[in-house]
């Protein structure tokens, strides 16, 4: 009896998915927002019978769809895509990110959301959806552009820091607070794992592959292929990692075959069909009656996501060296969430991070911006056109002065005397960088000492958190002041890598005091909030913290000479002690 029901599921779901196919091809519209809108058709919400009569089947099917999704991205990325990007997709992506998590961490606390759910918003609205955008840029005759090339070099760059922030919302969400040993642990094991799987992944796997090809079995290779899969996915579960992670890392290892397009065309039917569940399951997740309940946050988030995508995305092609027709292009090209999203939101509801209105909150933002992308798109033409009639010339001559400097960072020369000393001042960076982080890290643990001795201290210090922060960031300053000279000093040198050959007196004013500050400023606000994630558990009320860190400041401005004193002469000892082992 149970096979009749899941024969009537399977056959409900694919014919709805069928005839959905038809509809949306016929009316040029996305199809995966088709593929929802047919899962809440004949969902439990939304019929006054029941259609699906064994969801959880349904659910394990979506589950296999989601791997064959992250597979599937995962062939179409590989490794050797990182080179050819390059720098210019790498600097979008990192500014666009992290602009864009800003974004809805604000608009969450904005609709006085709590903590997690404002992060997971955040989480959902900052990745993009490649096959959403590939699909829209290919109906619009795009797909060719020089923007299109910016835009697919962003994509990458998005899959690449997206499975990095699976992992730590992940961890957040097991902890159920930023707990900064447990994001480290989580991070730090994540490294592991992500190092022994691709080393390992690397030397067995193609080889394999090319074995099984000599078979000239179609349907062995397949077979293969799909046990490694399901096999590395079944390894990830076990470590504690999520399953999406698994399939995203052999797809891409399995990219580095020669056989990939011959594995593609295999692979990518059962994709298409496991794939259509997946987004089906997630329309029966959703109930109709829920969406004009809280139709003004959909609307304002929808409004975050156009918004913010197209300013941060702009914003982060522009630093990337783009030109500014280019830029904006890439931002109005990039304005919609999709698949990925799901994911996230799906992984808040499953490990019950997230409260009850951010999963259909997520997927109608998706489900809207993914019916504006096309005409996005297609209207970007006369967007562009009027921005740039309404940009001042001095400044589009400065973005192209930046864009000149930003491609001459790529010219590498014999005998770079700039970039030995980018590479000199950078490791100093790491180093201290390293220093200052060894020193909340235990502080955090002699403040968990401290706990367990049930130390009293009175109410108004609130516990021994602050006294050890205070304590921690007194033995931190003689490490913090060289920092900014480091800093300061990378700014400069960063402006001179870009200048070709001997025209470094020919690199714009502005550029060198846009880079040369931007570096700075950069550093500056990366350190601040490395050490306050590192102490987030430490932090005194923020009256306090903030007359501490007012006179520390005044403190480290009087005694620079002497913090810099100190920390020359621990440099002298620890490289003279080297150089003696060395010689020795």
């Amino acid at each position: 009896m149970h096979g009749v029901n899941f024969i009537w599921d399977f056959a409900t779901v694919l014919l709805v998915a069928g005839v959905v196919t038809v509809v949306f091809h016929r009316f040029k519209q996305p199809i995966v927002l088709g593929y929802i809108l047919a899962g809440i058709i004949i969902g439990p919400y939304t019929m006054p019978f029941e259609l699906v009569s064994d969801e959880t089947t349904i659910k394990i099917l979506s589950d296999m769809g989601l791997v064959f999704l992250m597979f599937s991205l995962g062939l179409h990325f590989n490794l050797g895509k990182i080179k050819e990007i390059g720098m210019s997709a790498g600097v979008a992506a990192v500014v666009e990110i992290p602009l864009m998590m800003a974004v809805g961490f604000m608009t969450g606390r904005l609709m006085g959301w709590d903590q997690m759910d404002c992060l997971f918003l955040g989480a959902i609205i900052s990745i993009s959806s490649t096959t959403i955008t590939v699909k829209a840029l290919r109906e619009t005759g795009k797909s060719r552009e020089r923007f299109a090339e910016v835009i697919f070099g962003i994509l990458i760059m998005e899959d690449i820091l997206a499975m990095a922030i699976l992992v730590l919302l992940s961890g957040v969400a097991a902890t159920g607070t930023l707990d900064t040993m447990a994001v480290t642990e989580t991070v730090i094991g994540l490294a592991i794992f992500l190092t022994a799987v691709l080393v390992l992944g690397l030397i067995a796997i193609p080889p394999l592959i090319r074995f099984v090809v000599g078979f000239k079995s179609p349907e062995m290779l397949l077979i293969t292929v799909l046990g490694l899969c399901f096999g590395v996915c079944l390894v990830t579960l076990r470590m504690g990692y999520s399953v999406a992670l698994g399939a995203f890392l052999v797809g891409a290892i399995v990219a580095e075959s020669e056989e990939v397009q011959r594995i593609i065309a295999l692979v990518d039917p059962l994709r298409d069909l496991f794939c259509a569940i997946f987004f089906i399951a997630i329309g029966l997740q959703i109930d109709p009656g829920i969406i004009p309940r809280y139709a003004a946050p959909i609307c304002l988030v929808c409004v975050a996501v156009v918004a913010g995508k197209v300013m941060a995305c702009s914003l982060g092609a522009l630093l990337g060296g783009n030109n500014l027709k280019t830029s904006l292009h890439a931002g109005l090209g990039l304005a919609q969430i999709g698949e990925f999203s799901f994911i996230i939101a799906g992984l808040g509801v499953s490990l019950k991070a997230t409260n009850e209105p951010l999963y259909p909150i997520g997927v109608a933002v998706s489900a809207l911006t993914t019916l504006f992308a096309p005409y996005l798109l297609k209207g970007s033409d006369r967007v562009v056109a009027w921005a740039e009639g309404k940009t001042p010339r001095s400044v589009q001559e400065g973005i192209g002065e930046y864009g000149k400097w930003f491609q001459g960072l790529s010219q590498k020369q014999e005998g770079d005397v700039v970039r030995r000393l980018f590479r000199l001042l950078l490791g100093k960076l790491v180093l201290n960088v390293t220093l200052l982080s060894a020193v909340y890290w235990a502080a955090s643990y002699v403040d968990t000492l401290l706990v367990s001795w049930t130390l009293r201290l009175p109410a108004w210090m609130h516990g021994t958190g602050p006294v050890v922060w205070f304590a921690a960031t007194l033995l931190a300053l003689p490490l913090l002041a060289p920092t900014w000279r480091i800093l300061n000093s990378l700014g400069m040198v960063v402006v001179e890598m870009g200048a070709p050959g001997e025209s470094l007196p020919d690199v714009d004013a502005r550029v060198r005091a846009f880079v040369s500050n931007g570096v700075f400023i950069i550093g500056f606000l990366l350190l601040f909030g490395w050490i306050f994630f590192l102490s987030n558990d430490l932090q005194p009320s923020k009256l306090i913290q903030l007359v501490v860190l007012i006179a520390l400041a005044a403190c480290s401005s009087w005694f620079d000479k002497i913090f810099l004193r100190i920390y020359l002469e621990a440099e002298r000892i620890v490289f003279r002690k080297g150089h003696q082992n060395t010689k020795s």
